[in-house]
């Protein structure tokens, strides 16, 4: 990944004509219809719970009817690298969409192509308070003090714990709706808190023993990153500082491998080859009794082994020493630097991104978009989706889990790197198989964090 300067961005910025963000109209559904019809083009996710992307179109046009703008969408995905396959030509092509939805890290692969969104983040948070951190890190580059995308809850999710009700009751002596209930106000705090590593890997062995694992891949997938990183994070374990400085090789790291040396016992041990598709089947075969995973398994399970999915809970990862962390994914939206209605761009993203329509949004994703405004944390679709009424709840996060993406704390344009290079997933498998000790699975990871940053 070529590496962009501060410097280097600023002129681009000059050179591209781009304005500073503080000088742009303010975006928002008070303002007047475009006098003349301009042609909005919008690549949109194209989301794979039936009938969601239905309403993200109704809303384009909705919002292109009322303000005099021919607004055309097209779809693309559900795959993230078809998502990224067309933004890559787009920005090399300098043309293309106006507005794009876009994964995770990928606008940092050109984000001095990206309009700055500035005044489109300054107006959303004006309304509805700071967007969260995980959106902010994968949108906000600190040192220009700019917003290249805006954090979206369309196809944004994260990766809780889903367990079977009935397995831990069993085998485990955990009530876990008891435990996580669905109301916040009945959260007990001081019994989550006991809901820590230690406690989880006894549950696990008492569960393993019964026959119903825990599994989650430890593998060169998505999946793994995804609960690894911020399983390692609760111990203390950072790859990497935002600056650069390689920081894995720590008492911290060695701590967290340790730990997993021991869990692995207690899990499949085909967890080295499964894909992000292998812990879905292995929760809704009925044979395991926890995976890591957005509510995808728990709808296809409501389809294919409705029984199954009756018993299943959606709730808040183990605390560790250094606290409680969750991994997610979350999409942003874009608008293209050489992109022919820029305003019109702007408006739309402001107008979709405001409470009426989020509130459309999130109940079309039937609880599986995650919204990066806590406000819309209200929204009742979590407490209402089921069965079991109220699984989904705790799916937000309603506690004092922290989400980050794999990769965090690094720089995104690094962060990337660990992530897209499977980098820490690697490790672990060499230090839970025996491939190597867990100190040398550390300093093998030192050095391949010193590429990322060369």
């Amino acid at each position: 990944m070529t590496k962009v300067t501060r410097r280097q961005f600023v002129k681009g910025m000059v050179a591209g004509g781009v304005v500073a963000a503080g000088a742009m109209a303010v975006p928002g559904p008070l303002r007047k219809a475009y006098a003349q019809k301009p042609k909005l083009s919008v690549g949109l996710w194209n989301h794979w719970v039936p009938g969601a992307t239905d309403v993200h179109k109704q809303l384009c046009a909705e919002w292109g009817a009322a303000n005099n703008v021919e607004v055309s969408v097209d779809l693309i995905g559900p795959q993230c690298r078809d998502i990224r396959t067309i933004a890559s030509a787009e920005a090399r092509a300098g043309t293309g969409h106006d507005v794009m939805a876009v994964c995770t890290f990928d606008a940092w692969s050109f984000k001095d192509q990206l309009e700055p969104l500035n005044d489109v983040a300054e107006y959303l948070e004006k309304k509805y308070g700071k967007f969260d951190d995980v959106g902010t890190y994968l949108s906000f580059s600190d040192k220009d003090g700019i917003w290249i995308t805006i954090p979206a809850p369309t196809g944004s999710h994260s990766y809780p714990m889903v367990s079977r009700i009935d397995l831990y009751k069993a085998h485990a002596g955990v009530d876990l709706v008891e435990l996580f209930p669905d109301d916040a106000a009945k959260r007990d705090k001081a019994k989550i808190d006991k809901f820590d590593y230690t406690n989880f890997l006894e549950a696990a062995k008492k569960l393993h023993k019964a026959g119903f694992p825990f599994g989650n891949p430890i593998s060169e997938t998505s999946d793994a990153n995804d609960w690894l990183c911020p399983l390692l994070l609760s111990f203390g374990s950072e790859p990497m500082k935002r600056d650069g400085t390689i920081t894995v090789e720590s008492d911290a790291t060695l701590a967290g491998l340790e730990y997993l040396k021991e869990l692995t016992q207690y899990m499949p041990k085909e967890i080295y080859g499964w894909d992000d598709a292998s812990n879905n089947r292995w929760i809704i075969s009925g044979k395991g009794s926890t995976v890591q995973n957005p509510p995808s398994a728990w709808t296809v399970a409501k389809r294919t082994q409705p029984e199954t999915a009756k018993l299943l809970w959606h709730h808040d990862t183990p605390r560790g020493p250094a606290g409680r962390f969750r991994g997610a994914l979350f999409y942003n939206f874009c608008v293209w630097k050489w992109a022919k209605e820029k305003k019109a761009g702007k408006d739309l993203i402001a107008w979709l991104l405001e409470k009426d329509q989020q509130w459309k949004i999130l109940a079309a994703a039937q609880g599986y978009d995650m919204p990066q405004l806590k406000p819309m944390y209200a929204h009742p679709v979590w407490q209402e989706e089921g069965p079991p009424k109220g699984t989904v709840y705790n799916y937000i996060p309603r506690g004092d889990e922290k989400l980050i993406v794999g990769g965090y704390p690094a720089h995104p344009e690094q962060g990337v790197q660990i992530y897209s290079k499977h980098i820490i997933p690697v490790m672990v498998a060499k230090a839970t198989t025996g491939e190597m000790s867990p100190k040398e699975a550390m300093k093998w990871c030192a050095k391949e964090l010193e590429m990322v940053t060369g």
